[in-house]
């Protein structure tokens, strides 16, 4: 078979450990032929593709990014999408089936055009964590790593100058990336998007670590409500696709901490430093088995299907079921973070 790779939306690390794991199961285990198109569903709908060899993958594990490419483009509203006309580029270029690899917008469009009868399967990529139907998603862990080694930097300088310190971090629906890297770093407060927590409760946390002589950590997911608000902070215009681009929130919060208390307080926006970088062991390993299993998928003709994770097995389940609203951090979980707020 003459298989296409495309990794489309926000780039991680452990993307091309996919592409990697991908061509070599297929090269050596099933003898197919490898494209990759560039800047995700574009380099698709536009041919703009590149052969891919074991030479043009070798070594690429380790690196961070993607060799492909990424872009937001949506395979149904671009001016030459649509299946009909993605159905006669693929046959142009002699592409027999495409793994299509991203987060929830990515795989939405597969889903379409599988339903539409084009021949793709997906492998599941977010650092958000939030794709339902699989435990973990690669690029996860690589940023909970990234920012753990932040706060934990933030914490030393924090105890030197006697001041509060805010982490905004990545997380625009959900906070799993809020939850674990302030776990990992100890943490007074956590805020994220599923929880409302008042400034008053904040103030009271932050004073209690205070006056106990020292450094409150504040982490607050960009996605995080605050009081009184009917929406996430947004003022940084909105990004191709649309949406509107978050952030802010840590100052924000860090001006009503220094308002409120009297503490000195300081914020860090991780932003795209979360994103970069090369993968953790974890992430290399988790994409090389969604690599793995993806192209076993194709030759099983398992379209509008995708490789996720249970437990610690690889499994296959329905892009449907993958897209039925996204993973929140649950309740309970928060809960168990909550124990180690303030006091």
């Amino acid at each position: 078979m003459r298989i296409g790779l495309l990794t489309s939306g926000g780039d991680c690390p452990g993307l091309n450990a996919v592409i990697r794991s991908a061509v070599l199961h297929g090269i050596k285990s099933y003898g197919d032929e490898f494209v990759g198109f560039k800047s995700g569903w574009k380099g698709m709908i536009e041919a703009d593709y590149t052969e891919l060899t074991r030479q043009d993958v070798r070594g690429i594990a380790r690196e961070g990014g993607t060799i492909l490419g990424t872009s937001r483009t949506h395979p149904y509203n671009h001016p030459q999408g649509g299946p009909e006309k993605i159905a006669k580029q693929l046959k142009r270029h002699d592409v027999d089936a495409v793994i299509a690899v991203g987060g929830e917008g990515t795989l939405a469009g597969a889903k379409r055009l599988a339903e539409d009868g084009i021949p793709v399967v997906g492998v599941p990529k977010t650092i958000d964590n939030d794709l339902r139907a699989t435990d973990y998603t690669f690029g996860f862990d690589t940023a909970i790593s990234i920012a753990t080694d932040a706060m934990d930097r933030l914490r030393t300088t924090g105890e030197s100058h006697h001041r509060c310190m805010v982490s905004e971090v990545m997380g625009r629906n959900v906070g799993w990336i809020a939850l674990h890297s302030g776990m990992a770093a100890g943490a007074h407060a956590i805020l994220i998007p599923e929880q409302e927590v008042s400034i008053n409760q904040l103030c009271e946390w932050v004073e209690q670590v205070h006056s106990r002589g020292r450094s409150p950590l504040v982490v607050v997911a960009e996605g995080f409500i605050p009081e009184n608000s009917e929406e996430a902070l947004a003022g940084k215009g909105q990004e191709a696709d649309g949406r509107p681009r978050l952030g802010g929130i840590g100052e924000f919060i860090t001006t009503q901490i220094e308002e409120r208390t009297g503490i000195e307080t300081r914020n860090t926006t991780l932003g795209h430093i979360q994103r970069g970088g090369n993968p953790t062991g974890y992430d290399r390993v988790l994409a090389t088995r969604f690599g793995i299993k993806a192209l076993d998928l194709v030759h099983e003709r398992a379209w509008g299907h995708m490789a996720a994770l249970r437990g610690t097995e690889i499994i296959t389940v329905d892009l449907e079921e993958a897209l039925e609203g996204l993973k929140e951090v649950p309740a309970e979980r928060y809960e168990e973070a909550k124990i180690l707020f303030g006091r």
